[in-house]
């Protein structure tokens, strides 16, 4: 039994581009079609499981009234039949039959368990059935789409019923997150966008006339080809003029200037009016120019604008505060439609990291009896020695990390690092460096001040000396890099800054990923997956094995590469640690102690494979090299190549 959560989408800006968008396989000089969708905080709530049959159930109080049980034969003429038949279930037999017409799949029981979202409101119901009916085959039957693949399928099977939804629907398959859909002719591109500050947004059913299919026809009369200067504005005002608008707001989201954001809406709405309005009577919207304009409403929110296709639809209102959100969404239920609130949060940026350097450095022995190998001394390109945790640490500084903790084995051994990075040179050794070291000395003694110290003193796994910085991470995301590792960015953007900027799109558990021979696999553990975009750098993972064999690497984990080629990924060395990692180590933790059974390592791929499981896990390919250097020969290769 898996458990599915798929939300409504409201688009932000840039509605309509996605049909005009796909207009420019037979004109050139259309520009592609840009759109600000995000998932909502309502949605559809399943429960999913592999069945002989196509069956729909609903627990769901909110859809009683029009529901009734459904199942159908895995064929492909029935599930056409009903698809075109307009029936409620017509979306999910349309994504159904292609399924098993392209994957050769079996059924899935489906039943719902909640509906929050509202249905017919332009919010897209129809295509979140649709997503949730292709994730189900997906993750029941291993298809190992990723959510482009997902969507993508959604939008085929919603085709294959009477509807005719548009490209930017299916965006509830990326969740509540906002993201910039491009529609290039028959190619879509999704990126995820960045919140600086937490944005209060208000929608609602205006509970008035809309007729969409009239809308689009009417619209749909200017392309390819503009043919009056009224078409040629909505050409315009699809492409050029939306390009600017959604630059814009992309740029005010990513600053957090709400108020600018939100004049931004009101202003993409008057343009709307001017250029797009007089191309249909059915856009002519009495109730939402009322709402728009009502006094009431002003002093609560920065701006305003109609939803989807537009009419008499819905309307969206960016509110001032949480507390304006709260009594807008009041306001407009008390004045007869169905409001609801979205609350877009930033991602909490990541600030700190930690570096375990409990270990004895046994491989390196007889070095480690005086040295610890993190102060272990590499040549670098500039010239100067560094050790290696200075490296380190200064990598993790040009990222924005604010504190840094290292788990020590001992509080004998902070001595060690207190003496390098708190205490001052003496006078007469200061002054024999020459004026660019002594500069490089206040930055050591800076870097000093945004460490602090955790100490394992049992020594009882990777993820047991993790978990010890529990309480410094705080709930928070921290980056983890290991102390025997160091890494060579091939751009201007150090390894762990590239890692932070992909974690504030995605929020979620993140490990760095590099390619490895597949006759090496043996060594590492190996992760597997689907890649989420096509410069083939963010890898959607579903699968972690530990040290495989060459055999088994080669039938299951292999990732094709734009050629096609199979590839095999192992964890680079930085990872971002989410509060869920920190909770399920603990609970190892207190498994083992309660089974008194002290000599049980901790693993820190044990507590990221179960997060994974439940909520998913993202491998970043970075733009670099990594040096590990804890044993003999990966030393001598770090010291003969980190310079270079």
């Amino acid at each position: 039994m898996v458990k599915l959560f798929v939300p409504g989408r409201l688009c932000l800006f840039g509605e309509h581009t996605d049909w005009a968008g796909h207009y420019r396989t037979m004109n050139a000089d259309i520009l592609p079609g840009m759109s600000i969708v995000t998932g909502i905080e309502q949605g559809i709530y399943a429960e999913v499981e592999k069945s002989p049959i196509f069956e729909l159930y609903s627990d769901a109080p909110e859809i009683a009234g029009v529901w009734h049980d459904f199942s159908c034969r895995m064929s492909e003429s029935e599930l056409k039949r009903v698809a075109k038949s307009g029936s409620f279930f017509c979306y999910c037999a349309g994504v159904a039959s292609y399924m098993l017409e392209w994957y050769k799949v079996g059924g899935v029981r489906i039943r719902i368990t909640d509906m929050t979202l509202p249905m017919k409101s332009g919010l897209s119901s129809s295509a979140a059935i649709c997503v949730l009916v292709a994730r189900a085959f997906n993750l029941l039957y291993k298809l190992n789409l990723n959510t482009l693949g997902e969507m993508n399928i959604a939008y085929l099977g919603e085709l294959r019923t009477s509807s005719r939804c548009g490209r930017l629907d299916q965006a509830c398959a990326f969740g509540v997150k906002p993201n910039l859909m491009t529609f290039d002719g028959d190619e879509i591109e999704v990126k995820s966008l960045n919140v600086k500050k937490p944005l209060h947004w208000v929608f609602a059913d205006l509970c008035a006339d809309k007729d969409t299919i009239k809308i689009l026809s009417d619209l749909n009369k200017a392309y390819p080809f503009a043919s009056t200067e009224q078409e040629r504005n909505l050409h315009k005002a699809l492409g050029e003029w939306n390009h600017d608008i959604v630059n814009r707001a992309i740029r005010y989201m990513a600053e957090g200037d709400a108020e600018a954001l939100g004049h931004l809406m009101t202003e993409a709405e008057e343009m709307f009016d001017k250029h797009i309005t007089p191309l249909s009577a059915a856009l002519h919207a009495p109730k939402l120019h009322k709402v728009l304009h009502d006094p009431q409403i002003q002093p609560m929110v920065y701006g305003g604008k109609g939803v989807g296709s537009h009419g008499d639809g819905s309307v969206q209102f960016l509110a001032r505060s949480e507390a304006d959100q709260q009594q807008l969404a009041d306001y407009l239920n008390a004045q007869g439609m169905h409001a609801y609130t979205l609350t877009l949060h930033p991602v909490h940026t990541v600030r700190k990291a930690i570096i375990p350097v409990a270990g004895f450095g046994t491989r390196l022995y007889p070095a480690t009896r005086s040295l610890k190998k993190d102060f272990f001394p590499i040549p670098c390109a500039d010239g100067m020695v560094r050790p290696v945790i200075l490296i380190l640490l200064e990598e993790l500084v040009k990222s924005g990390i604010e504190e840094i903790c290292l788990v020590l084995g001992s509080e004998e051994e902070r001595l060690l690092y207190t003496d390098f990075f708190e205490r001052p040179l003496s006078e007469e050794h200061l002054h024999k460096l020459n004026a660019e070291a002594q500069e490089y000395e206040n930055r050591i003694l800076s870097i000093g001040k945004r460490l602090r110290y955790v100490y394992q003193q049992e020594k009882r796994g990777f993820g047991h000396a993790v978990y010890q910085a529990a309480d410094f991470a705080g709930g928070e995301p921290v980056m983890l890099l290991l102390g025997d590792t160091l890494y060579r960015s091939h751009s201007n953007k150090p390894c762990a800054l590239q890692l932070v900027e992909e974690y504030e799109r995605y929020n979620q558990l993140m490990v760095s990923i590099h390619n490895v021979p597949l006759a090496d696999v043996s060594h590492y553990g190996i992760l597997s997956g689907v890649w989420e975009d096509k410069e083939h750098t963010v890898l959607s993972v579903s699968t972690m094995n530990e040290k495989p064999k060459s055999s088994y690497a080669e039938e299951f984990l292999g990732v094709r590469n734009a050629e096609g080629e199979k590839e095999y990924y192992s964890v680079f060395g930085q990872y971002i640690l989410t509060k869920e990692v920190f909770d399920q180590l603990g609970a190892d933790i207190r498994r083992a102690d309660e089974d008194n059974d002290m000599e049980r390592e901790i693993e820190l791929t044990a507590a990221l494979e179960a997060v994974r499981q439940k909520s998913g896990m993202v491998g970043v390919r970075l733009d670099g090299e990594m040096f590990d250097m804890g044993n003999p020969e990966a030393l001598r290769r770090c010291v003969q190549r980190f310079a270079e």
